[in-house]
Parts: C-alpha cells; sequence; structure tokens
C-alpha cells in the first residue's frame, strides 16, 4: 500500500471523464458552500463512475509527488521531482470553494503540515522510489 501517486490520484478521480469534475458537482464533492465547516462521513455524497467516494471536496488527499512545476510539453503519467520541500494535495477540502476541488485542481503543503481538511487514501500496488521517506 502507498499514497497515490498525483497521476494515479487524477486519473481514478476522473473515472474516464473530461471535465472538471468526475460527476455532477453538488452530488459528489462537499465543499464550503454546502459542508457545514465540517468533514462528513465517507459516501455520504455520490460516487463517481468508478465507484470512488469523496474524490472532490470533503478532505483534501496527500499525494506520493514532490511538488515541481509541469513540464511545458504533454506528458502521460508525469511523475514529479525525486525530491522536495512540498508534497502534492488533490481534491480541496470542506473549507474551499467548488473551484478548487476540480479533478485537475492541484495544491501542495509541507510533509508536517496538518490541516483538519487534509487526509489520504491509500493505493494497491508495486512500491513507488521513495517510499519510506
Amino acid at each position: 500500500y502507498a499514497l497515490p501517486t498525483e497521476a494515479q490520484w487524477e486519473y481514478a478521480c476522473r473515472a474516464g471523464t473530461t471535465g472538471p469534475f468526475g460527476g455532477v458537482p453538488k452530488e459528489v464533492a462537499w465543499y464550503a458552500d454546502d459542508s457545514a465547516n465540517r468533514t462528513h462521513p465517507v459516501a455520504t455524497k455520490r460516487p463517481n463512475a468508478w465507484g470512488l467516494f469523496d474524490m472532490h471536496g470533503n478532505v483534501a488527499e496527500w499525494c506520493h509527488d514532490w511538488y515541481g512545476k509541469y513540464p511545458g510539453e504533454s506528458a502521460t503519467d508525469y511523475a514529479g521531482p525525486a525530491s522536495g520541500t512540498q508534497r502534492i494535495v488533490r481534491g480541496g477540502g470542506w473549507p474551499l470553494a467548488l473551484r478548487n476541488c476540480r479533478s485537475a485542481r492541484r495544491d501542495r503543503e509541507l510533509p508536517g503540515a496538518r490541516r483538519a481538511y487534509i487526509g489520504f487514501r491509500v493505493a494497491l500496488g508495486p512500491a513507488l522510489p521513495g517510499d519510506g521517506d
């Protein structure tokens, strides 16, 4: 088990869709306008097309990748830099505006950051470089 890479996270979030959300935003996301300023139990909104709950809003999720600017050209299965000072956080969270919970939105935080709206989701797969950091 490991944190998903940023590319894995976005692929799972989009669930085969191409728009900004993997479903109807108000049906799949807890965000500032409807969250009552708190985290909600998992699966209280609808899942995306692949059955994954809370990919948008509720809590943002840590990713394995270190933060780096995207390359200028198109990239498939993008991997961030091998090291850095901040890790990627995806998915938005309950205190954020809906626009900050869309599939492509990326944020970054120091690895030791503690926020009431940041959590994690694990992925099953082979070990990734840097696991155990």
